[in-house]
């Protein structure tokens, strides 16, 4: 596995290897690698002849600077999974690399995309996401691109940047990967206290049940009941509960077998935030 910190030798390697017919499939990510993390690496590992997996923690897409602070950073251990997990090159720069002094960040026009869930609480969050994704995308040129289901409304958001920017480059959505007890993994997990860590698993049980509700039951009383089951927690304070079109994030009205629908929630565990989404009717 070779590891670059320059934007330049990551770039070159990459054109190298295209000029040879190689397909290139790239997993950006933070770091605080989890399994979630490594099933993207192995899935690119499975459909391409490389992988580059970036691991950059991107301040711009943070608003709350104390969460950046707090944001694990454990590169070593970072390393030896993806070593292990079949990963060819990994890319970790620094922020004057990626952001040189003089850098001006685009503002994005998503339309209601970036607007509604994450956005409404996270203002500026996803065009902090979209300006470090386009740059990745820029250095790396990958055939195909791998991004976890958890964050539902960012996928959408990196599908509408590539469609915006023309970009050559197959975004591929994979499935959320989850404890036993149902939480989604993310790296704030390693934040949650045990309570919190039990208690969260009722976001996973809430979508669940609206899953089984969908579609014989009226929208409005399947999103009750998502935040029931939430509410009914001490540990955990909801910050919204929406269903939604996974296309357009537009809410959806009405229940229908032919009628696409995700039920998207935030919640907080003391002073971490999680998030959580599911298909309905799949």
């Amino acid at each position: 596995m070779v590891i670059f910190n320059k934007i330049n030798p990551v770039s070159e390697w990459v054109a190298n290897q295209k000029k040879e017919g190689k397909s290139i499939g790239f997993v950006p990510t933070m770091g605080a690698l989890h399994q979630g993390h490594l099933a993207l690496v192995e899935q690119a590992g499975r459909e391409n002849d490389l992988v580059v997996c970036s691991i950059f923690v991107n301040p711009i897409q943070f608003n709350n600077k104390e969460d950046l602070k707090k944001y694990p950073r454990t590169i070593e251990s970072d390393l030896q999974k993806l070593d292990g997990a079949g990963c060819d090159v990994v890319f970790n720069p620094g922020t004057e690399e990626m952001y040189p002094a003089g850098h001006q960040s685009k503002t994005y026009d998503f339309g209601r995309l970036d607007k509604v869930m994450e956005g409404r609480f996270r203002p500026g969050h996803f065009n902090g996401v979209a300006t470090v994704v386009k740059k990745l995308f820029d250095i790396v040129q990958p055939h195909r691109a791998y991004f976890g289901q958890k964050d539902f409304q960012q996928l959408q958001i990196v599908r509408s940047l590539v469609r915006k920017e023309k970009l050559d480059i197959q975004v591929i959505g994979c499935p959320t990967i989850r404890e036993a007890g149902g939480l989604a993994l993310s790296s704030r997990n390693t934040r949650l206290t045990e309570s919190q860590r039990r208690e969260a698993s009722r976001i996973y049980q809430a979508l669940e049940k609206a899953r089984e509700m969908y579609p014989e039951f009226p929208v409005d009383q399947i999103k009750q009941q998502i935040i029931e089951v939430i509410d009914a927690s001490t540990e955990l304070e909801l910050e919204y509960a929406e269903i939604v079109h996974p296309d357009t994030l537009l809410p959806v009205t009405r229940a229908g077998r032919n009628t696409s629908a995700v039920a998207c929630v935030a919640a907080h565990a003391g002073k971490v935030r999680l998030i959580d989404n599911m298909y309905l009717n799949s």
